[in-house]
């Protein structure tokens, strides 16, 4: 399924795409007590019964009433705000890692890194960025897979891990590279306001099935900044949730981010950042295009 969360007014609502995805119904019309706020409220409150109407119209279009077209909808991220901060996976790619040895002579880490990402509100499909400029003009992009938790656990064996999985989005981890480097954590350039964009919808697990072998894209402009493939990951999604559940409980709703393959705009000599007017493309194979806006 591809579930979409899209603006009415002053406030939003849920919906599923048919197999065309041209068409969008609505949860409320397909059984009571479905909406919510937001597809994390949903994930943490629905029973599994409750997605058996949106599946069935998701596999055969035929739904209550003919639904809403796509293209008439202003999409919104799928989740308003996460509900801890965001857990990020840094260099998990070998070809990333290479090209931060040589910008900020990073050593290689025998680890896998891990760190988090505050996120207040969550930047959609389409949404323009505020670039920050006051702060740092080393604006970047990072076009990463998202994992959505539909299920929480801890000490997640990694043969388990995919049940634990509800679904994925596609994420641009925008990065401040000099507030990022200024401190031993990366916390703070990784989380000004409108530095989590995601969309522009969920694709539910069952549409892309383990092991995860997509094509992961970024476009600045037009122009191919970073193109790899999951299967280049170092360390896979069972293997990093697996990891990050040991000792530590992860719940529903939870949403990690895989890491960025090489092409950032740190990784040029010399860098190429975002600025004001640019448009980011980030794309994930089987999921879809997130772009976004750069403004002052």
């Amino acid at each position: 399924m591809r579930l979409i969360r899209f603006e009415e007014g002053s406030s939003s609502r849920l919906a599923v795409l048919d197999p065309t995805g041209t068409r969008a119904m609505p949860v409320s019309a397909l059984g009571e007590g479905l909406e919510a706020a937001d597809w994390l409220e949903f994930i943490r409150r629905a029973a599994p019964e409750q997605m058996k109407p949106l599946e069935a119209f998701a596999k055969s279009g035929r739904g209550p009433s003919e639904g809403l077209l796509l293209e008439q909808l202003q999409l919104l991220a799928p989740v308003e705000r996460p509900i801890h901060d965001i857990l990020c996976v840094g260099v998990n790619y070998r070809a990333h890692y290479q090209e931060c040895a040589a910008a900020i002579h990073m050593e290689e880490p025998e680890a896998a890194v891990y760190f988090s990402k505050r996120c207040s509100r969550m930047t959609g499909p389409e949404e323009s960025v505020e670039s920050h400029a006051g702060l740092d003009r080393a604006l970047d992009y990072e076009v990463e897979l998202a994992v959505i938790l539909g299920k929480g656990g801890r000490d997640i064996a990694p043969q388990d891990v995919e049940k634990h999985i509800f679904g994925y989005s596609v994420f641009n981890d925008i990065s401040a590279r000099t507030l990022q480097h200024s401190h031993v954590q990366w916390y703070r350039g990784k989380s000004l306001d409108g530095f989590c964009a995601m969309g522009p919808w969920i694709v539910t697990r069952d549409e892309l099935t383990m092991p995860l072998h997509l094509n992961v894209e970024s476009r600045l402009n037009g122009e191919v900044r970073q193109h790899s493939n999951t299967r280049a990951f170092i360390r896979d999604i069972p293997k990093l949730i697996s990891e990050l559940s040991r000792g530590m409980t992860l719940e529903a709703g939870d949403i990690i981010i895989s890491g960025t393959p090489a092409g950032v705009g740190m990784g040029f000599d010399p860098p190429r950042y975002m600025k004001p007017g640019d448009v980011i493309e980030c794309e994930v194979e089987g999921i879809g295009v997130l772009r976004n806006r750069i403004r002052e």
